[in-house]
């Protein structure tokens, strides 16, 4: 047993109070938080069992309080996020309510006839999330253009350059540039409202009443209204079939719309849905290649190629980005293919399609 793991014992045996308990790992995940699902027996009546998940945050590498400060108001204004029974922000520990094993990543395999409906309440909650303020005890920052630029940068330090191994040159450095800079003022122009920032389908569960359960919400922030739902709908992790993604778009529009969240027309929210997707696909391949490389997760090489062809494809419907699709698609693409895996083969569009999605 580590010695985090043995601190983490000792202070669940404090929340319980002499009750028994039994800790399993459930998973890690891209930060350095660690998750152990708890099963614990009450005392005197050892049929009566409670499920928890524990939360391992070491806080000299991660920052609780924004976790804590929108779980609880989320809560609070009904949206399904983990309860908090327990934490202790000076160790980094804490208990909260379990969810259960399904993302809605997997359902997609597993229950294909609920698809449909599990994407629907997902949009739903989002559309609910999106109307949230700030909570008192949290300002959620701003999505402004140093952090738009910052993220699309990953992609071109540790895929590019690191990952890849390519040379740019100064015509490289400019057309990247002014790339970057147009998918800023396109992000910036966007409606302002409440992202969670990694809406996608492994940080939602799917529920056995049907409802979404949201997760990994700390990084929220104030940004652009389609930022989110390309998240979802134009995942890293899964292929969705277009005619799929066009249909809960138009739906998603329709109750932002609604919900008095924007004015836009749908061709207007596409572009806006099409070109943010661009921005958040650059900086998960850059991610991803990092992940690798600094921190030894090579298991998010796999998504690279899915995510850099979404960006190749979209890139090529907007003349502003010709230049940089055609050295994508010359350059980076094909070093992609030489050198990293395809995608899995659970996430290829095929099986999505033939699923009936």
């Amino acid at each position: 047993m580590d010695l985090r793991l043995q601190q983490l014992h000792k202070w669940l045996e404090q929340q319980f109070k002499g009750d028994t308990f039994t800790i399993a790992p459930v998973s890690g995940d891209a930060s350095f938080r660690r998750y152990f699902r708890v099963e614990q027996q009450q005392k005197g009546a050892p049929s009566l069992t409670h499920q928890w998940i524990a939360m391992d945050a070491p806080p000299e590498k991660e920052d609780s309080r924004p976790f804590v400060a929108i779980a609880r108001h989320w809560e609070s204004l009904a949206i399904q996020v983990p309860h908090i029974k327990a934490f202790d922000l000076a160790q980094g520990f804490m208990l909260l309510s379990d969810f259960g094993n399904t993302l809605l990543l997997d359902t997609t395999i597993t229950a294909p006839n609920k698809t449909e409906s599990l994407y629907r309440s997902a949009l739903n909650t989002l559309t609910h999330i999106q109307s949230c303020s700030s909570p008192e005890d949290h300002a959620l920052p701003p999505y402004d253009s140093t952090l738009l630029a910052r993220e699309m940068e990953l992609f071109r330090e540790w895929l590019v350059s690191k990952k890849l191994g390519i040379e740019l040159s100064p015509e490289d450095h400019d057309q990247l540039n002014k790339s970057f800079q147009f998918l800023i003022d396109e992000a910036l122009a966007q409606p302002i409202v409440c992202v969670h920032r990694d809406y996608h389908s492994r940080n939602l569960m799917a529920l056995s009443d049907g409802s979404i359960g949201v997760i990994d919400f700390q990084d929220a922030v104030m940004g652009p209204i389609t930022y989110d739902a390309v998240s979802l709908l134009r995942d890293c992790y899964i292929v969705l079939p277009a005619s799929f993604i066009e249909q809960q778009l138009q739906a998603f529009h329709q109750a932002t719309l609604d919900a008095g969240l924007h004015n836009a027309d749908y061709s207007q929210f596409q572009r806006w849905f099409d070109l943010m997707g661009v921005q958040r696909h650059l900086k998960a391949a850059g991610i991803f290649a990092r992940l690798s490389l600094r921190d030894g997760k090579h298991d998010y090489l796999n998504d690279i190629p899915r995510t850099v062809n979404y960006i190749e494809r979209v890139s090529s419907n907007y003349t502003q980005l010709n230049d940089f699709n055609h050295w994508l698609k010359a350059v980076v693409i094909p070093a992609i293919n030489h050198q990293l895996p395809p995608p899995a083969t659970h996430s290829q569009p095929e099986a999505a399609a033939s699923q009936g999605l």
